[in-house]
């Protein structure tokens, strides 16, 4: 069986195959970071825009990719939700329309959903149960998983979500859209010790996370010091540092109160060496494993929409002839894969 995952969520266009004897047969990624750099973020309308440039010639060179035509594809699966209303039209229309067109079943995904399961298309996948931190610029959530679809939120972010703390806090430092990466490559570069941010929510119980108070601390520290390339570079160190241990420490909690050691990490911010190597830490201490997906598919990408895509047709899940965007769309409300 082969399914053919549609991504339109925010800012990037992506499209692959997957075949559930084969694995992933085609991978096409379009990013839309030049289109909006100059705006400092993304703009919405733009977004939206480009998808519906971008998506059918993206369909075709996947199709190209995997020397195969349409009537080799068994399903269609798009992201509904969360993520940018409009956007999120785009992709759901397309893809529904295609498989109307193509007498193929249609599959709603959930976003998150997509990136929970993107280690699962890495050659040593994880087991089930294990707790997930999907760490990415519009979410930041805490979830035990016991199986697909049969998920618990632990925490969330309460205002701005890590990537988008990362971001924000780039822009204050004069860095170029997209911030994060910049100000974590800036950070290689800074002194440890020298500047000292809070980690917010970690001195008192639960697991919801609070970021928006670490721009502000960054921004008045910015403010108070020299602006020079080495004080920028000290700044995104402390800044990264007190994200990393924030989210470190959770995980910690996270692991002792459901009794598991298997983590597993996904998002855009997973890409982050530095937390990489912090978790890896975390884990070793307790002799568990963390699994995170390979860096091109922490980011937004069809190929994890893809393969939940599959796993919910396989469990027998297709849509009717509406076409639904759910730009809220809580995780825990999905069904359990039986």
């Amino acid at each position: 069986m082969r399914i053919l995952g549609i991504e339109t969520s925010c800012d990037e266009t992506g499209v692959a195959i997957y075949d559930d004897e084969k694995g992933l047969l085609a991978h096409q990624l379009y990013s839309q970071v030049k289109l909006h750099a100059d705006y400092g973020g993304v703009v919405p309308e733009l977004a939206s825009r480009d998808h519906v440039k971008k998506t059918i010639p993206l369909i075709k060179a996947a199709l190209n990719d995997a020397g195969l035509t349409k009537d080799d594809i068994d399903g269609i699966a798009y992201t509904a939700g969360p993520g940018l209303v409009g956007a999120l039209l785009v992709g759901s229309t397309i893809g529904r329309s295609i498989a109307y067109a193509w007498d193929v079943p249609a599959i709603p995904v959930h976003h998150m959903e997509g990136h929970l399961l993107a280690p699962m298309l890495e050659d040593v996948p994880p087991a089930f149960p294990f707790v997930a931190l999907l760490v990415s610029g519009g979410h930041t959530m805490m979830v035990e998983v016991k199986g697909i679809g049969e998920y618990q939120i632990l925490g969330e972010s309460v205002d701005d979500a890590a990537g988008e703390a990362f971001d924000k806090t780039a822009k204050l430092m004069g860095l170029d859209y997209p911030g994060g990466p910049l100000l974590s490559k800036l950070a290689e570069n800074g002194t440890k010790g020298r500047f000292k941010f809070p980690r917010p929510m970690t001195d008192r119980p639960g697991l919801d996370f609070s970021f928006s108070g670490l721009k502000t601390f960054a921004a008045n520290t910015i403010r108070a010091n020299e602006d020079d390339l080495q004080t920028r570079a000290d700044i995104a160190f402390a800044f990264q540092e007190a994200v990393v241990d924030t989210l470190a420490i959770k995980c910690r909690r996270a692991l002792k109160q459901t009794g598991m050691k298997r983590l597993v990490m996904a998002g855009g911010v997973s890409a982050n060496k530095y937390l990489r190597q912090e978790l890896e830490v975390v884990m070793k201490k307790i002799g568990g494993e963390v699994y995170y997906p390979r860096t091109e598919f922490c980011t937004d990408n069809g190929a994890m929409i893809a393969y939940a895509g599959m796993q919910r047709l396989k469990n027998g899940e297709t849509t009717d002839l509406a076409v639904q965007a759910k730009p809220r769309w809580p995780i825990d409300q999905l069904a359990p894969i039986k």
